[in-house]
């Protein structure tokens, strides 16, 4: 760093990026589909098709599961449908020697749902702050770290850029470099605020991992008895070995709703089932407002009173709700998520931008002249994200739609198929450098994901026309989302195949041209 403070501003920004630029591409871009992880997850599991029913005939069926297949559980949670999750219900319990069971219960009848084994949307939640494969904590703290990366970059970006509103309405096609510096301007402005607030609240979302120490001088040995006083939590009540049954729920989900201002319940946990000091806690929709803090009312499971309400912690816990809340956005509603969703792949490509304006600004200076190893690496790096990444989110799904439905560890196989796929294309950027191998790619994927809708019809009952006259939202809006994404790579392949042909016919067309190509070259 020299120079003056801009200077020096430039300089951070510009290696905070390319070091941590690929995997916070990763991020960012499985982060944005998490916007609509229940829609992808019903997508993946086409089996579930149920009709929708109320909370309290959900919450019956349940209960009657539970009481056939789990009478001598120490506690129940069940997860009740909600408008994004209409047919799923799901029930887990523990056991009095500590083993637990879980089952997905068909809302209406009470009967156990066979699905198709599969992670869902849920692979990309995880995969954008736990890496898979990695241990968890430490691959949340290398996440942690990115995310802290990417907000100095954002800064410096800021402070190196002194008229970037002014650039933002600037774009000069065709001009190389300039015109990689010009779109990653616009899409940087385009959606700033999000970029912080995304950024910002990830690294609230795990701040007690990153900075354990506040609370231990006052709670050196019960660690738990912070969050619990934090978030006003109740410890789980002592059994008394007395039988009694449960009263009944519905008195209970009209009370909770009345005190949540008619936000309904979204997880019930029954703590002792049949016996005399069984307590219920209704836990709040989480989607029914912005703060994730967990609000519960919790009765008296035999006689049904009302005990009191859990879960209304102080004013700082409950900003730090808030800012959760904000970082998952549970709360949006659809438009909302697609804005957020187009914000987020805003911020995909502003960094997939930066990445390629790296390599732009050390292309050799003659023509024919060899790249140096870490430039070569660096491109190659890049078009195995850029292209690579969609290329293998997209094979996911296909795994999902061809991969028996009985096959053993099938979760775990369309898993293995998204890393083999993308390792694929790694080696494949390697090996055919240059603009016909990002072509190569964007027309694959481009295809994939044109052909992804014929392959659902072909293999599930929910195809494209019937789930058009059914008015079957997820199905719809999954195969649309896959049409218009299609249609957007194969514009792009289409520009820079004619891009390149129009630099081949005229030597002076060719000098215009060849700085705007020489990054995909």
């Amino acid at each position: 760093m020299k120079g003056s403070f801009r200077q020096s501003m430039a300089w951070l920004h510009t290696w905070s990026g390319l070091v941590v630029g690929w995997l916070l591409f990763m991020i960012f871009l499985s982060g944005t589909a998490t916007y609509f992880r229940q829609e992808i997850s019903q997508w993946m599991r086409p089996e579930l098709n149920v009709p929708v029913v109320s909370t309290e005939a959900a919450l019956d069926s349940a209960t009657r599961y539970l009481n056939t297949h789990a009478a001598d559980a120490t506690r129940w949670f069940i997860r009740l449908p909600d408008p994004r999750n209409p047919a799923e219900m799901f029930a887990f319990w523990e056991h009095p020697d500590g083993s637990f069971g879980d089952a997905l219960i068909h809302p209406q009848t009470g009967d156990t749902l066979t699905v198709r084994d599969t992670r869902g949307g849920e692979f990309f939640y995880r995969l954008h702050f736990d890496l898979h494969y990695m241990p968890a904590i430490p691959a949340r703290l290398i996440v942690g770290l990115c995310a802290m990366i990417m907000l100095i970059a954002l800064i410096s970006g800021i402070i190196t850029h002194k008229k970037i509103f002014k650039e933002f309405f600037t774009f000069r096609p065709g001009k190389g470099q300039r015109s990689w510096l010009d779109a990653h301007n616009a899409l940087a402005v385009l959606s700033l605020p999000y970029h912080l607030v995304i950024t910002y609240t990830g690294l609230l979302t795990l701040i007690f991992l990153y900075l354990p120490f506040n609370p231990q001088p006052l709670y050196p040995e019960a660690d738990r008895t912070f969050f619990n006083e934090a978030v006003g939590h109740l410890p789980a009540p002592e059994a008394t070995g007395e039988a009694a049954a449960l009263a009944d729920f519905a008195p209970m989900l009209t009370t909770a709703s009345a005190r949540w201002e008619g936000a309904d319940a979204g997880i019930v946990t029954v703590h002792h089932p049949g016996d005399r000091a069984a307590r219920v806690d209704i836990q709040r929709l989480d989607s029914s407002r912005i703060a994730f803090n967990p609000q519960v009312a919790v009765f008296n499971g035999v006689t049904g009173e009302f005990v009191r309400a859990a879960g209304n912690p102080s004013a700082a816990a409950t900003t730090f709700g808030v800012l959760y809340g904000l970082h998952i956005a549970r709360f949006a509603e659809p438009a909302l998520r697609l804005l957020l969703c187009l914000a987020g792949l805003a911020g995909t490509a502003m960094i997939g931008t930066g990445l390629v304006l790296w390599v732009v600004k050390r292309q050799p200076k003659q023509a024919g002249q060899r790249q140096p190893f870490g430039v070569r690496l660096v491109t190659a790096l890049n078009r195995a994200v850029v292209i690579g990444l969609p290329t293998a989110m997209v094979s996911y799904f296909w795994a999902n739609r061809l991969l028996p439905v009985d096959m053993a560890q099938r979760a775990e196989w369309e898993i293995h198929l998204f890393f083999i796929v993308w390792t694929l294309g790694l080696l494949f950027a390697w090996l055919r450098p240059g603009l016909r191998g990002w072509l190569a790619q964007l027309w694959l994927t481009a295809a994939l994901c044109a052909l992804l809708p014929l392959v659902n019809a072909l293999t599930t009952s929910r195809g494209l026309p019937g789930t058009l006259m059914q008015g079957d939202s997820a199905f719809v809006w999954f195969d649309a989302a896959m049409l218009a994404l299609s249609a957007l790579l194969a514009v792009t392949a289409r520009y820079l195949q004619r891009r390149a042909r129009q630099a081949r016919r005229s030597p002076a067309q060719r000098a215009r041209n060849a700085t705007s190509l020489e990054p995909l070259s």
